[in-house]
């Protein structure tokens, strides 16, 4: 089993910049792909970004060009730079990865909240 917790959560004004972190604990697992999740209340969850082990991003449209998303592998951790945010931004941001068993696993969330 694999333990997510994110960090780095909490208002932000639009046009700020945040980052968020996930740190990966438990039994050590090869971990193919991270990536990061949000959502929001009565809406499906929704991909935001992902890293593959070769460190090749993908993001989706919504936050392509304002987000970067990257991984520490000494460090089993995922971060998640988001510049420019918007209102819609707004959500609980969820961290996920993928192992090589194959498992998916999930974090508990943090919510960003983008208000003046």
């Amino acid at each position: 089993q694999l333990q997510l917790v994110e960090s780095g959560g909490g208002l932000v004004e639009p046009g700020g910049s945040m980052t968020l972190s996930c740190a990966v604990s438990g039994r050590r697992r090869r971990l193919v792909a991270m990536g990061w999740y949000r959502q929001v209340p009565g809406a499906q969850r929704e991909w935001v970004a992902m890293i593959v082990s070769d460190h090749r991003p993908v993001y989706s449209d919504s936050v392509k060009g304002r987000f970067t998303i990257s991984r520490n592998d000494t460090r089993n951790a995922v971060y998640l730079q988001m510049n420019n945010l918007k209102i819609e931004d707004t959500a609980t941001y969820y961290c996920n990865v993928h192992t090589s068993e194959p498992n998916t696993y999930w974090g508990q969330g943090t919510q960003v909240p983008v208000s003046s």
